[in-house]
C-alpha cells in the first residue's frame, strides 16, 4: 500500500508541473497586459521601471524560469492591478468558494444517494421511472442554464431570493442548486447502476435468507458494497465542482470566490492572479483525485494488490 501511495503522489507532482507550465504559456497567448494596467500618461522611464518591477522584462523563457523559481520558493508575484501578493488575494477567496463547494456536496449526497437507491429498488415501478426521467433531464441541462433560469424566475420575476454576494443564508440557495443540479442527476444514475449490480449478488440473497430486515439488507449489505463504485464517481464530481462548476456559477452570481476572481483576472490580463488561481484550482482537483484513488484502494483491496 505504501508503494501505491508513493506512486500516486509522484503522479500528482508531475501533473502539477505540467499544469503550471501550460498555465504560464497559455496566459501569454492572450496578449500583453501592459495596455491594461499601464496608463498612456506614463513616461518611457516609468514604463520601463514598472515592466522591470513586475518581471515582464527578458524573454519568455527567462520569465518562465523566474516563475518556476518563485513557485518553488512560494513567491507567486504581485497582482498587476491591486499591487498585492497574489497568494494573499487568492487566500481571501478560498473560504467563500469552499463554503459553496461544501453546501453543494452536502445537498448532492443527501438527495442523489437516496434517489439512486430508490430507483434501483423500484426499477420496475413508476417511482423508479420517474426518478430516472428527472435524472436524465437534470443531466442534460448545464448548470449555467439552471442558474440563469433561477435568476430570471426567483430573483427577477418573483423577487424571492438575492442574486449577488454571500451575505446571508438566502444567497446560498440559488448557487447551491445551480452547482448541484447536474451532479445530483449524475450521482443518482451511478448509484442506481451500482445498486442494480449488487442486488442480484449471492450475499444479498444470503442476508435475506438469514431473516434480516430489508432495510438492513439494502443499507448495510447493498449500499456498502455499491459504495466502492459511488466513491470513485463522487471523487470525480468533487473535482468537477472545484474546477469548472465554481467558475461558471460564481461568475453568474458574483460570488466572491476563486471562480469569480479567475474570470476578472482573465479579462484584465492580470497574469500572476490568473496563474496562481488556476494552479490553486488544479491543485485542489489533483489532490481530490489522489485522495479518491487512495480511498478507493483502501475500500477495494483488489486495486492495490493488482497494482502492487
Amino acid at each position: 500500500m505504501t508503494v501505491y501511495i508513493l506512486r500516486t503522489l509522484l503522479k500528482m507532482v508531475l501533473t502539477l508541473f505540467v499544469i503550471i507550465t501550460l498555465v504560464f504559456f497559455a496566459t501569454r497567448l492572450t496578449g500583453s497586459p501592459l495596455e491594461t494596467f499601464l496608463g498612456e500618461g506614463l513616461t518611457a522611464e516609468d514604463r520601463a521601471l514598472l515592466i522591470e518591477y513586475f518581471g515582464l522584462n527578458g524573454s519568455i523563457w527567462e520569465q518562465y524560469l523566474r516563475y518556476l523559481r518563485g513557485v518553488v520558493e512560494g513567491n507567486f508575484g504581485l497582482s498587476f492591478l491591486e499591487r498585492r501578493p497574489v497568494a494573499e488575494i487568492v487566500a481571501e477567496r478560498v473560504w467563500p468558494s469552499l463554503q459553496l463547494l461544501l453546501a453543494s456536496l452536502a445537498l448532492t449526497l443527501c438527495v442523489a444517494i437516496p434517489l439512486g437507491v430508490l430507483a434501483a429498488i423500484y426499477r420496475a415501478n413508476w417511482i423508479g421511472s420517474a426518478i430516472m426521467a428527472l435524472a436524465f433531464v437534470g443531466y442534460a441541462v448545464p448548470n449555467f442554464v439552471i442558474a440563469i433560469f433561477m435568476v430570471l424566475i426567483l430573483a427577477f420575476s418573483w423577487n424571492l431570493l438575492p442574486v449577488v454576494g454571500n451575505a446571508t443564508w438566502a444567497h446560498f440557495i440559488m448557487p447551491t442548486l445551480a452547482m448541484s443540479g447536474v451532479l445530483i442527476a449524475a450521482l443518482t444514475r451511478f448509484t442506481r447502476n451500482a445498486m442494480l449490480d449488487v442486488l442480484g449478488q449471492d450475499f444479498m440473497r444470503t442476508a435475506r435468507a438469514k431473516g434480516l430486515p430489508e432495510t438492513v439488507v439494502i443499507l448495510k449489505h447493498g449500499l456498502r458494497n455499491a459504495g466502492v463504485t459511488v466513491l470513485s464517481v463522487l471523487g470525480l464530481q468533487i473535482a468537477g465542482m472545484a474546477a469548472a462548476g465554481n467558475v461558471v456559477v460564481e461568475a453568474i452570481f458574483s460570488w466572491p470566490g476563486i471562480g469569480e476572481l479567475l474570470v476578472s483576472a482573465a479579462i484584465t490580463r492580470d497574469y500572476p492572479v490568473l496563474q496562481f488561481g488556476v494552479i490553486s484550482v488544479a491543485m485542489a482537483v489533483v489532490v481530490v483525485n489522489a485522495l479518491t484513488d487512495i480511498a478507493y484502494a483502501y475500500a477495494d483491496p483488489r486495486i492495490r494488490l493488482a497494482r502492487g
